[in-house]
């Protein structure tokens, strides 16, 4: 029988036993109610014959169920707790579980009132014995609803159960949501108790960041301490209340804990996060068997996020270098797991601080975080620094670029054993170390002297080095995304953020920029001259605003003075909206319909900063879409792309491209705008991203896609192949049409349309200005060419950096001179052509 059972059951061998016999002898009609429900639970045939059977089965189902609800509810307080109790024992016998009384309990633990220490307690040891996490947290929730309403004398005596469901709770694996909740109450009854409480487990026993907090709980145990670190762990997000950190702070100073803290902080940021030699995620001790490589385990994050947040706000300046530090490790992982939550709130923590110096440190972790979301989060503390300064989130990155101590011309010096090492920033991608040795000879490498005589202060100096050239890339970047924003600076303004500043300078210096003069014109000044006297705004100079004339004339200054631009800029190609995409309204097709190498695609993506989902064989992979931001982040185009076809296995080997569309911020949101409504600089530098993604990426510019025979792209690649001209390959036409005249080969190069014309000595070969594939006279015969993997630079001067205008002029060097040419492969191609 099933009374027998539980009574059976219900035999613990501790002082509780009677309080369950109690309740169940108390409440024997429900057990022999629960005894029937076993009995008719599945549809038995044997039992219930006839034409009605199932019928009457499902009556007398329903009859037991409205006796039970019936008395229940007419229940009692003293028969009402019975039943709680004998509900809880039940459940753990009946096949239907918990789950099948969860109503009952919770209503009944409700209505009835005159709870014992010791049926709480009943209750509690019975919750801790459930298995599956959910219910454990639902059956404690409702527990603990009856244990508030106790007085302090019950709670003191609930304390060993209370401590127990505290640690059965912190190793079950619980929803975060229900786990901060019930660990939160159950914290707080045990507060109430003892104000010295530390939760067992809520200071990881093995993490070696932990120790300096063990020690001080184990060594000297107070009030505040307790109460301080039951806060710390209270920290649920990566960005806590205002009252959250102002009761930080009051703790923290009544502990006495800011040097704990920030040895907390330098600990997380240093120490080897193994767990005791090896570990398991979730209990951080040596159970596993196996190292666990991330900085905090799972069940500590809560503790460590605290510890951050604690660092900080008491720390202020002095924690920038630890927050920095732990952002990397956490963001990065570099030999570790990463752990997004706890590098987003040292991120957070970081925009908080104030000071240059965190500014600084958000601004070089943007530079070097690669984690999509994280980008985010570094993002959105660079916008709350910049809310705290008054100033946008533009205004806060210019400000905050570091110096890296250089003087004003880009370099720094230092005396190393009579050495002279110079650390300068030469153009706008050049950093490099100098040593000059006593008597005057200059080397680009490390004399024996310094190496074996200054170690440390040689890989100062190194670092140092790297720093610069991240700086220096990231200024490049930053200044180029600049072209599609509407920006002006006070002339002052601009001088000391961007002319005169270290690094930023080199870079601006080789820009051509607008000045404003005292009537409002504007007048654009070459890279690096002297502004005009009196000017009061600057802007950044775009050949969309100009007239071509003007254009053309800084193209030809441009080549005629050697300029090498840090980025292109006097070359920019410009994109105008067409009455194609005048008549779509919301969409451009104009880069649609293009057979591209998928993975070379998505990592250009990356490269330039457009975010896509990789498509594959899994849910939401066969629709891409790539977004970036422009105009200061008011804007956002979209390009949609697909798999080229459906027989491919983890990824596609091709992808289709399709449409851009572009959307406009809406506060927190997106919103699609017709094309017409995009500002010109956005529209021309977001379709000039997407040129060069299928201009670089296409089958087109594969020059051994001809060995593949017939391909069902083929007929793509033929067409494509020698296509008309994009805007990427007209500037490349007019930039030709001024370099070649200076080139030794300019009498035997001509430009045809869409083609450069090479008259070789076997025969003339047509170069196309678009993909570089080239046609042999006189039946245009394909001349299959492979360049090398990444071109290098050579004695060409070029006015902005381009691989495809390079390995243009470096085929026509070659084939102008092609009785020169050794490469079997090629020779033998020309004279079967020619």
């Amino acid at each position: 029988m099933l009374y027998d059972t539980l009574v059976a059951a219900s035999r613990v061998h501790d002082s509780l036993d009677d309080v369950r016999w109690a309740a169940l002898d108390r409440v024997r009609w429900l057990v022999d109610l629960l005894e029937r429900r076993r009995s008719e639970s599945g549809f038995d045939p044997s039992v219930w014959q006839g034409p009605d059977a199932y019928e009457r089965w499902q009556a007398a189902c329903a009859a037991t169920s409205a006796e039970m609800d019936r008395r229940l509810a007419a229940c009692a307080d003293d028969d009402g707790r019975a039943a709680v109790l004998c509900l809880m024992l039940a459940a753990r016998f009946d096949r239907r579980g918990f789950w099948q009384y969860d109503t009952e309990i919770k209503a009944l633990a409700r209505r009835v009132d005159g709870w014992t220490t010791d049926e709480v307690a009943v209750m509690l040891h019975r919750t801790a014995q459930y298995d599956m996490g959910f219910w454990f947290a639902a059956s404690l929730g409702t527990t603990l609803d009856v244990a508030e309403r106790l007085g302090a004398d019950a709670h003191r005596a609930l304390a060993p159960w209370l401590r127990r469901a505290h640690a059965k709770l912190m190793r079950t694996d619980v929803e975060t949501r229900l786990r901060i909740g019930l660990a939160g109450r159950l914290r707080e009854l045990l507060a109430s108790v003892d104000e010295a409480w530390i939760p067992e487990g809520l200071v990881p026993p093995h993490a070696p960041w932990a120790a300096p907090l063990r020690d001080r709980a184990q060594t000297t145990p107070t009030a505040e301490l307790a109460g301080l670190v039951r806060h710390l762990a209270s920290l649920t997000g990566p960005r806590p209340t205002q009252r959250w950190r102002r009761t930080c702070l009051t703790l923290v100073d009544a502990a006495s804990a800011r040097d704990l803290v920030s040895g907390l902080l330098r600990a997380l940021t240093e120490d080897d996060p193994r767990y005791g030699g090896g570990g398991n995620a979730d209990t951080g001790g040596p159970e596993g068997g196996r190292p666990w490589n991330s900085v905090v385990r799972r069940g500590d994050a809560d503790l460590a996020r605290g510890v951050v947040w604690a660092a900080a706000l008491s720390g202020g300046p002095e924690a920038v270098p630890g927050l920095a530090a732990l952002a990397l490790r956490a963001g990065l992982g570099p030999g570790l797991s990463e752990d997004l939550k706890l590098a987003g709130a040292a991120f957070n923590a970081l925009a908080e601080v104030g000071d240059a110096t965190a500014l600084e440190a958000l601004w070089q972790l943007q530079a070097r975080i690669r984690h999509r979301a994280l980008r985010k989060q570094v993002d959105t503390a660079l916008v709350t620094a910049a809310a705290r300064q008054g100033i946008t989130a533009g205004q806060l990155v210019e400000r905050s670029v570091p110096a890296h101590g250089l003087t004003p011309d880009g370099s720094v010096e230092r005396e190393l054993g009579g050495h002279r090492v110079r650390l300068a920033v030469e153009d706008a991608t050049t950093v490099r170390l100098t040593f000059t040795a006593p008597g005057g000879r200059a080397s680009r490498t490390a004399p024996a002297a310094v190496k074996e005589g200054f170690p440390d202060e040689l890989r100062e100096l190194k670092a140092l080095a790297k720093e610069v050239r991240g700086t220096l890339a990231g200024e490049r970047a930053r200044l180029e995304s600049l072209m599609s924003a509407e920006r002006e600076w006070p002339y002052e303004e601009w001088c000391r953020h961007y002319r005169d500043h270290p690094v930023t300078g080199v870079v601006t210096r080789g820009l051509i920029w607008e000045f404003q003069d005292a009537d409002g014109g504007w007048h654009a000044v070459a890279p690096g001259a002297e502004p005009p006297a009196g000017c009061g705004r600057v802007r950044l100079w775009h050949p969309i605003r100009a007239r071509a004339g003007e254009v053309g004339a800084w193209r030809a200054r441009i080549v005629a003075d050697r300029l090498r631009q840090p980025f292109k800029q006097a070359f920019r190609e410009i994109y105008l909206l067409t009455p194609a995409e005048e008549e779509t309204g919301v969409y451009s097709n104009r880069f649609a319909a293009h057979i591209v190498h998928y993975r070379q695609l998505y990592a250009l993506f990356k490269e330039r900063g457009w975010p896509a989902n990789f498509l594959g064989a899994h849910d939401g992979g066969h629709d891409g879409r790539a977004r970036a931001e422009f105009g200061d982040g008011e804007w956002r185009a979209c390009f949609y792309h697909e798999p080229a076809g459906d027989d491919y296995g983890y990824a596609p080997e091709h992808a289709a491209t399709d449409q851009v569309r572009f959307e406009r911020r809406d506060g927190r949101r997106w919103r699609e705008a017709r094309l017409s409504e995009v500002p010109p600089q956005v529209f021309s530098e977001a379709m000039r991203d997407v040129d060069l993604f299928v201009a670089v990426t296409s089958i087109a510019a594969d020059p051994e896609w001809a060995d593949r025979g017939e391909h069902r792209w083929t007929d793509y690649w033929r067409t494509a192949m020698f296509g008309e001209l994009t805007a990427s390959a007209e500037i490349r036409r007019e930039a030709l049409a001024r370099i070649l005249p200076r080139l030794r080969i300019a009498d035997r190069c001509t430009l045809d349309g869409r083609y450069l014309v090479v008259r070789g000595d076997l025969t003339t070969y047509r170069i196309h200005l678009g993909s570089a594939n080239i046609l042999m006279a006189p039946d245009d015969t394909y001349l299959c060419v492979v360049p090398a993997r990444r071109p290098t630079g050579g004695k060409v001067f070029l006015p902005f950096e381009d691989d495809r205008l390079f390995l243009i002029l470096s085929k026509a060097l070659m084939l102008a001179a092609d009785t020169a040419i050794t490469d079997q492969t090629v020779l033998a191609q020309i004279k079967r052509g020619g």
